[in-house]
């Protein structure tokens, strides 16, 4: 199981943490945002872990479908009780970006799955 690690924020130097047998490498860089790059090493990846990802990303998938509907059934109900003109246009602003953020999540979900299924493919 891998373990969690929180960075204080004044760190700007090569951490390196062996952890069941796996090297990572967290760099962070500079004071601003964190720039994270984490490599695995000698870890071979199972049909199963493939099989696994695929199920998990559909679940999440599918949760974030009910997420846009639950969005767009509380955005719908703001707009129909809006009390002035002004407030009414901001949440329909609101629920069309609400809806494409959804969108733009999904289709990141269905491009995860596809790269798994083609690395399942690949497996041996």
């Amino acid at each position: 199981m891998p373990t969690t690690l929180r960075l204080p924020t004044t760190i700007s130097h090569l951490l390196l943490l062996v952890n069941n047998s796996l090297n990572y490498k967290i760099r962070y860089v500079g004071l601003g945002c964190p720039t994270y790059h984490t490599t695995l090493n000698n870890i071979t990846m199972s049909k199963e872990y493939y099989r696994k990802r695929i199920i998990d990303l559909r679940a999440s998938m599918a949760k974030e479908k009910e997420a846009k509907k639950r969005d767009n059934e509380n955005y719908a109900r703001y707009i129909k009780n809006a009390s002035s003109p002004s407030s009414k246009a901001s949440y329909r602003k609101s629920k069309i970006d609400a809806a494409a953020r959804h969108d733009r999540q999904i289709e990141y979900l269905k491009r995860q799955i596809e790269s798994a299924k083609d690395s399942l493919k690949r497996c041996k």
